[in-house]
């Protein structure tokens, strides 16, 4: 058993035992290696994605006229391109277009009319999505000024 031990020339603790640390480092670059495996095929999509780790507000919409079908939801983002958009979410989605609300660094919300293209379930019991955006529309979450 390892015990964390101060390290004198700067204060901050360390685990003490190098094997722990190479187990440690060995574990986590397994878990990496899922996540970003190397000799992927090749990269299908136009625009490289981006990592999106926070919440999006989804309101069904019905085609061209994007009258409001219900609702909205939340989804958390998944990952982001300038072409579309991946969510994880808790339940199937029975709806294919949605106005997409996403949070602008200013507190103001970014509408995007998205076709859900595809979806699938996880083996932890949620479901991911994804699909293109086909349009910049108003948020519904944008309050007028």
């Amino acid at each position: 058993m390892s015990s964390l031990v101060q390290d004198r020339e700067n204060g901050r603790a360390q685990v003490a035992g190098s094997a722990d640390a190479e187990s440690i480092a060995a574990h986590v670059r397994t878990l990496l290696s899922g996540a970003y495996p190397e000799g992927r095929l090749a990269e299908r999509r136009s625009a490289p994605r981006f990592p999106y780790p926070r919440l999006v507000v989804l309101t069904p919409v019905r085609g061209e006229s994007l009258a409001p079908l219900g609702p909205p939801l939340v989804a958390v983002g998944r990952t982001l391109s300038e072409t579309g958009l991946g969510l994880f979410h808790p339940a199937p989605l029975p709806f294919r277009r949605v106005i997409a609300s996403l949070e602008a660094n200013d507190g103001g919300w970014l509408g995007f009319e998205l076709d859900l293209t595809w979806c699938r379930f996880t083996r932890h019991g949620w479901y991911e999505s994804g699909g293109r955006f086909l349009q910049v529309v108003p948020s519904p979450l944008a309050v007028d000024a």
